[in-house]
């Protein structure tokens, strides 16, 4: 007997601001019927007759291409955008998985199970009572409530497993704080940045533009195009020169990723950026498969040199073992300011932020006090933004978290100082690594945090 045909019309698309993850738009007299098999698969509601599939995994483009087959197979037409197919169509496997003995398809299923994982705690199936950190990666434990089964986690996103399985949650409690009573922690860890993605590609299908964006008044897309190329060559002779970074594709060929050989360290490049658009994020992490400790980002904008200056700050010991303390203290804050207070370059208080504008006012540094002594969350904004033109409308930004080391953030004040500071008559030598003072004539110290400054005021 033949498949009846139903009157609804599925077209999958890539999603227009997520990597990977697949959205799909129903139109039609009988489109819930679509929608009804699409949320049965874990497609996620975005808008009226909008889903998305978004997975820790990134193996949307397989799965989006299984879920067409089975609604053709139910009578559905199903249309499917070149972009989507050519994500279909296209083997890529996992940078340095550390299960190199896996197949492609035994990866996929690896990944599948943690993805169900994921999902059961996220849809509140799994209870978890505790997290910890063991040494290399986070492990959990927590109850299924619909069969009382509790089972040991070990492992993160796509790599997450069940480790063992216990007959009831005191001796599963039991057994997890004999093994890790020193890094315990009640309920479940934070989320990762990919779970973060993930869940941000749930709530915002997004819109494509349908016309391209024409650039403000005055733009010179000449130079624009220059300034990118300028990134695109950095980007390729950073690869180049450090044999212990390795570039890899992503599913994505609008980005490149460069992982260091500890597997602690990452440079993700968009080549695609222009003008305001993020084209640099950097991001060190506790171990391979740990939480990230500090993060970078930078515009497309961005002047070469600030860009190579904070390259290169990655290729010392201090991007993995110095932080800055938090909350924040007297001495980091001296020791990344002092550059712009050598040059004369004063503080300015505004709310919770502090600047330090150039005297031509032309480029300076912002401290955003809240974030840095961690009164909001990392998510919520960047501790320290440099920026270029005006503060208010930059042309161009550095945005870092509170815990990017101290020198990595005193070689971009400096370099800013000596490369935009309108009082700059000469470019002194740089001062290495360890030495917290740059020889000057008279040294300004930054405003104390007080109880009434804006660090306390919150």
């Amino acid at each position: 007997m033949s498949t009846p045909s139903v009157d609804a019309h599925v077209r999958l698309d890539t999603h227009p601001t997520h990597p990977s993850a697949v959205t799909a738009t129903l139109t039609g007299p009988q489109a819930h019927i679509a929608h009804t098999g699409l949320e049965a698969a874990d497609w996620h509601v975005t808008a009226d007759n909008i889903l998305v599939l978004a997975r820790i995994d990134h193996e949307e483009p397989y799965w989006a291409e299984k879920a067409a087959r089975q609604l053709r197979a139910d009578g559905i037409t199903v249309e499917i955008t070149p972009r989507l197919q050519e994500a279909i169509d296209e083997e890529w496997t996992w940078a340095n998985y550390p299960m190199p003995w896996c197949s492609r398809a035994e990866i996929r299923e690896v990944s599948d199970a943690a993805q169900k994982i994921h999902d059961d705690i996220r849809h509140g199936r799994l209870l978890i009572h505790a997290h910890a950190q063991d040494t290399h990666t986070t492990v959990a434990v927590g109850t299924y409530l619909d069969t009382g089964k509790s089972v040991y986690l070990h492992g993160e996103n796509h790599l997450r497993q069940i480790a063992n399985v216990f007959d009831s949650p005191a001796k599963a409690l039991t057994a997890f704080e004999e093994m890790h009573s020193d890094t315990m922690r009640p309920g479940p860890a934070p989320m990762t940045d990919t779970e973060h993605d993930t869940h941000d590609a749930r709530i915002s299908p997004g819109t494509p533009a349908t016309t391209p964006e024409l650039p403000p008044a005055g733009t010179d897309t000449a130079t624009a195009d220059t300034v990118a190329g300028a990134h695109e060559a950095l980007f390729a002779s950073f690869i180049e020169t450090n044999s212990e970074w390795e570039n890899y594709r992503t599913w994505s060929d609008d980005a490149s990723v460069a992982n260091h050989e500890t597997l602690t360290l990452r440079v993700q490049f968009d080549h695609e950026a222009r003008g305001q658009d993020t084209a640099w994020t950097i991001a060190s992490y506790q171990s391979p498969v740990g939480e990230r400790t500090w993060h970078a980002t930078a515009t497309a904008s961005t002047p070469i040199d600030m860009i190579k200056t904070l390259l290169d700050g990655l290729d010392t010991d201090t991007a993995w073992t110095e932080r800055t303390s938090a909350p924040l203290t007297e001495r980091t804050l001296t020791t990344v300011t002092r550059p712009l207070t050598e040059f004369g370059w004063t503080q300015t208080i505004n709310g919770h932020h502090i600047n330090w504008p150039a005297l031509n006012g032309e480029t300076g540094l912002r401290l955003n006090v809240a974030a840095a002594v961690g009164t909001t969350t990392a998510r919520t904004g960047p501790a320290w933004t440099l920026w270029g033109d005006t503060a208010e409308q930059p042309a161009w930004t550095i945005e870092l978290s509170r815990h990017t080391p101290a020198a990595v953030l005193q070689d971009l004040t400096y370099e800013l100082a000596i490369t935009h500071s309108a009082q700059t008559a000469r470019r002194a030598p740089k001062i290495p690594r360890g030495h917290e003072a740059i020889r000057t004539a008279t040294p300004v110290t930054p405003t104390p945090l007080t109880s009434g400054s804006p660090a306390q005021s919150r």
